[in-house]
């Protein structure tokens, strides 16, 4: 996705050139849409909690170590230690309500 500064009101902190995919430390930040506080939800933290776990039995590559669940937002720290060893984490854009 192409940045548009008339759509995106942030501006972003990605290094040009750099290959997010390669192995090292990530922190992460996921903002829900309209900044809505939808996390508030016992049983949306639960989900949340349930694909976390899930994020390192599907990508081998992947090692979770920290997050944190804010009423409208997630931030969290992985890291890739092998990329080569495991399923890419771009491969697998699908979302699915549930874990499984």
């Amino acid at each position: 996705m192409t940045y548009d500064p008339h759509k995106h009101h942030r501006r972003s902190i990605r290094l040009k050139g750099y290959d997010y995919s390669q192995e090292g430390l990530y922190f992460v930040t996921i903002c829900v849409q309209h900044g809505q506080c939808l996390l508030v939800e016992t049983a949306v933290q639960e989900m949340i909690q349930l694909w976390w776990e899930k994020v390192a039995e599907k990508f081998t590559a992947v090692v979770l170590d920290a997050f944190v669940i804010m009423p409208n937002h997630i931030h969290f720290i992985i890291a890739i230690t092998n990329p080569a060893a495991g399923a890419s984490v771009g491969a697998h854009p699908s979302v699915r309500p549930e874990p499984g």
